[in-house]
């Protein structure tokens, strides 16, 4: 435990916590879960538990040890949540305590920037079957065996000069396409589990003896190579975590090898029928973001454009999706102009005080997709929001949360927002409620016209807050 210089006992084949005085206790599930163990322990001998790559929390081994010890605190750590699985983990979790994601990590130097390149290859994937929640192996190998040719080519145009590692779907699918990449030039290699020389392999790679490895889905986790710095997914999925830890193995800094970004090679999987991991999804806030992601990032590649950094291309999607918002709510406000509601739309609402979580607010803990409250519901409408726009308990309770602080730090109500902004004032929801109050009376006593000499749109209060 260096990081925090607690003493720690191990439970593993022969070493066990018990005896000891150690107040951590380190272990894998897979020996934890054993009955002969596990009840050598009482059930309340740990007051926490924390499990690691905790996106596997539902499974049976952990389970067991979760429901033996049923009275510990339990909080879970992992890299790779998939937006599904957060919704199933509310079965383990109550909450997430801290989110660190991938574009933090860019930005704060910790990981390698991504830039994506959408290839003209289109591979049919509209026909294939599903098993236990992913593509089916074989049927993906046979709908991507026609197009190797074409992906070689695509490949020795744009990864020549990079460090690649290719993934795919079987381990003769990975040899054939070693073989073919090897024909155009490359120093390529292909490893598997049944690979004998693996580490030798692995070391020339990292070496420089190859500069690609084709591999079958063997390097997925636990292998790291800080100076790949392309990344070739043939091995489509549905499942996010599997795509981000694919992607993963090429994210690690390595700025003595002159790396300076990641370069994930995207195709144009042609399907209908299933949902798919695209580069967008490693990064973007909601589906609606993901979605125009994907579309722009089609045409720029349809255009003959260069590699897209993603990051840039999500700040793209959602001034796209904000400016379209906007259009469709200004048309909205004009249509409800008017009508006599005394309550605010919540879109409105989180425009005008410019809030982008509210904004781009999705489900993710299962808990939140409820419907909202009766109390709830009854809150918001005293606070002025037409609460029939209010999807789930998870939207009205950070809502509502939202309401409550401004009240207390003095700004501007949904009520004073609705009022000013049907005359054309901008931006009223970062004013202070003071200064609401005043041109509001000034409105009133000008029986409800706005004063002369004051130009709505251009109208701004003496303290706006910050």
């Amino acid at each position: 435990m260096k990081s925090t210089g607690l003493g720690c006992s191990i439970e593993k084949a022969s070493e066990t916590a018990l005896g000891e005085w150690y107040r951590v206790t380190t272990g894998s599930v897979q020996t934890l879960m054993r009955d002969a163990r596990l009840k050598q322990f009482t059930s309340d001998f740990y007051d926490i538990i924390i499990i690691d790559e905790a996106h596997h929390a539902l499974s049976t081994s952990y389970k067991i040890v979760m429901d033996y010890f049923c009275n510990a605190q339990v909080l879970g750590v992992t890299a790779t949540p998939d937006r599904g699985d957060k919704k199933n983990l509310a079965e383990v979790f109550e909450t997430i305590a801290y989110e660190y994601t991938l574009p933090v990590a860019i930005r704060e130097g910790y990981l390698s920037p991504i830039k994506a390149l959408t290839l003209p290859v289109k591979i049919e994937l509209g026909k294939l079957s599903i098993q236990t929640g992913d593509f089916k192996l074989d049927e993906l190998d046979s709908a991507l065996a026609p197009y190797l040719e074409a992906i070689a080519a695509e490949i020795k145009k744009h990864c020549f000069n990079r460090k690649t590692i290719v993934f795919l779907p079987l381990i003769k699918t990975s040899k054939a396409m070693c073989e073919m990449l090897n024909s155009l030039g490359f120093k390529a290699c292909e490893i598997n589990g049944k690979s004998k020389d693996r580490k030798e392999i692995l070391q020339d790679f990292s070496s420089g003896a190859y500069n690609v490895l084709c591999n079958s889905m063997l390097l997925t986790e636990g292998y790291d190579e800080p100076s790949v710095d392309c990344i070739v997914c043939l091995r489509p999925t549905k499942i996010r975590s599997l795509y981000a830890q694919i992607v993963g193995r090429g994210t690690r800094l390595s700025p003595e090898t002159g790396k300076t970004e990641l370069l994930l090679l995207d195709f144009l999987w042609n399907t209908e029928k299933h949902e798919l991991c695209r580069p967008a999804h490693l990064i973007a806030q909601n589906d609606k973001v993901a979605e125009k992601m994907i579309q722009n990032m089609i045409e720029a590649g349809q255009d003959g454009c260069d590699m897209v950094d993603i990051e840039e291309a999500e700040e793209q999607a959602k001034n796209d999706i904000t400016n379209d918002r906007e259009k469709s709510l200004a048309e909205k406000l004009a249509a409800m102009r008017n009508k006599k509601s005394k309550l605010v739309d919540p879109l409105q609402f989180s425009i005008s005080i410019n809030s982008e979580d509210l904004l781009n607010y999705q489900v993710t803990m299962g808990w939140e997709a409820a419907p909202a409250s009766t109390k709830q519901i009854k809150a918001l409408n005293k606070f002025g929001i037409f609460s029939e726009e209010i999807q789930n308990t998870g939207y009205a309770a950070k809502l509502l949360n939202r309401l409550q602080t401004r009240r207390s730090l003095g700004l501007s109500t949904p009520k004073q927002v609705r009022v000013l902004e049907r005359y054309g004032f901008q931006h009223v929801g970062m004013w202070q409620f003071n200064d609401c109050n005043k041109i509001i009376s000034r409105i009133a006593a000008n029986s409800w016209r706005v004063p002369g000499g004051v130009i709505s749109k251009d109208y701004k209060p003496c303290e706006v807050a910050v």
